[in-house]
């Protein structure tokens, strides 16, 4: 590639193992046979699916890459993407919880907390006792991280957390949660810290549910802190860490949204072949015209072209690389991939498209959200120039 920098070092082998294949399958079996039925009742009531969680937790689906010794299930990114692509196909609600628990929560405690932090938080959440929320965002702090102002003042044994966070997944669900907090303002992002918190802390508070276009069956609250005292054990990492915290898991948990869009776009777009296949117009099957044909045929080619970036980010994670660009490349071409194929899988089952009972409409309200968390689309792309000239 020349001077072109992309980090494309190593691509995986795209021959999907046994174990892989396997993992690909209970996923779908488990959203076929329990995530299916009442989708679109949870989606219209905004009800969180509490007994779809548990099962998934059952099935190792919600501490999926944790190390066995933590109580998870020891599998490699390509799987997680493979499961959460699945799910996804029939609700992204369950995927976005699922996602988050592993990619921020999981994630960040496996690789920077101490063995006792590991012990006492990750265990359970691997385990899918409890699940995690991480609160980044904030009213006036959403991709840009440094703009913190949630503090944390250093109080000697403790800290006393004080501010708001916003559009936080598994708000009121989440029994641990990974607060990002200003300490030192002089110090800009150096002055950042990343803490554990525990729901029922005196002074930290849920705020309403938040009502969404789409992915209605999570949870999304803001939590509101008013001198909550943090133990100092539950500072994540040296002093000052919380911004190359917040990052690099933000890194990894594009590789879930990816793979949430990912799956949304399938979906629809199986649905639309398969509409297409049996809706006649004009004495023939839709799908033998040239108009649906095409449509067909270009959301295929970016259904395709996604999932290689979401596999290629994935390997590149297992193989500890830096995947700052991989990451981002597949969470900006998943996310639109999903908001293009969502749309035409409405057109192409045009007024039915609008109705519920044919699920596309709302996968393309659950569709744009993944242009908008972890990182808005313009948030990856400024991702991705700065390491084309890094």
């Amino acid at each position: 590639y020349g001077t072109n920098r992309l980090r494309q070092a190593k691509f995986m082998d795209f021959n999907l193992t046994e174990e892989q294949l396997m993992i690909q399958q209970a996923a779908r079996d488990f959203a076929q046979a329990e995530l299916l039925e009442g989708v679109i009742e949870r989606d219209e009531h905004s009800k969180f699916p509490t007994e779809q969680v548990k099962k998934m937790a059952e099935l190792g689906f919600l501490g999926m890459m944790v190390d066995p010794k933590y109580g998870g299930s020891g599998l490699d990114s390509v799987s997680y993407v493979l499961a959460i692509t699945e799910i996804a196909k029939v609700d992204a609600s369950a995927a976005v919880i699922m996602s988050v628990n592993n990619s921020l929560v999981c994630a960040g405690i496996e690789k920077y907390c101490n063995e006792e932090q590991k012990m006492k938080y990750l265990v359970p959440l691997a385990k899918g006792e409890v699940i995690g929320a991480f609160c980044l965002s904030e009213p006036e702090a959403g991709s840009d991280a440094t703009s913190q102002k949630t503090t944390a003042i250093d109080k000697g044994d403790h800290y006393l957390l004080n501010g708001t966070k916003n559009w936080i997944t598994n708000g009121a669900t989440a029994s641990t949660y990974i607060v990002i907090a200003q300490t030192d303002v002089e110090k800009g992002h150096k002055g950042i810290n990343a803490f554990i918190v525990e729901k029922g802390w005196a002074g930290f508070d849920i705020g309403p549910k938040e009502k969404k276009m789409g992915i209605r069956g999570s949870d999304t609250h803001s939590l509101l802190f008013n001198d909550v005292k943090v133990p100092k054990e539950n500072r994540i990492g040296a002093d000052g860490f919380g911004f190359n915290f917040a990052m690099s898991v933000l890194n990894g948990g594009r590789i879930g949204i990816a793979s949430q869009a990912l799956g949304i776009a399938t979906g629809a777009y199986e649905l639309a072949l398969k509409y297409s296949q049996e809706r006649k117009a004009f004495g023939k099957e839709i799908f033998k015209h040239q108009a649906i044909a095409f449509k067909l045929a270009d959301m295929a080619t970016q259904i395709s072209a996604a999932r290689l970036l979401c596999f290629n980010a994935a390997y590149q994670k297992d193989q500890g690389m830096d995947i700052s660009q991989s990451g981002a490349m597949a969470k900006l071409f998943a996310s639109q991939t999903a908001m293009d194929t969502t749309i035409e899988a409405v057109q192409i089952h045009g007024g039915n498209g609008y109705v519920a009972e044919y699920h596309v409409e709302r996968m393309m309200r659950d569709a744009k959200i993944t242009q908008i968390y972890e990182g808005t689309s313009e948030i990856q792309r400024i991702v991705i120039s700065r390491t084309l000239i890094a």
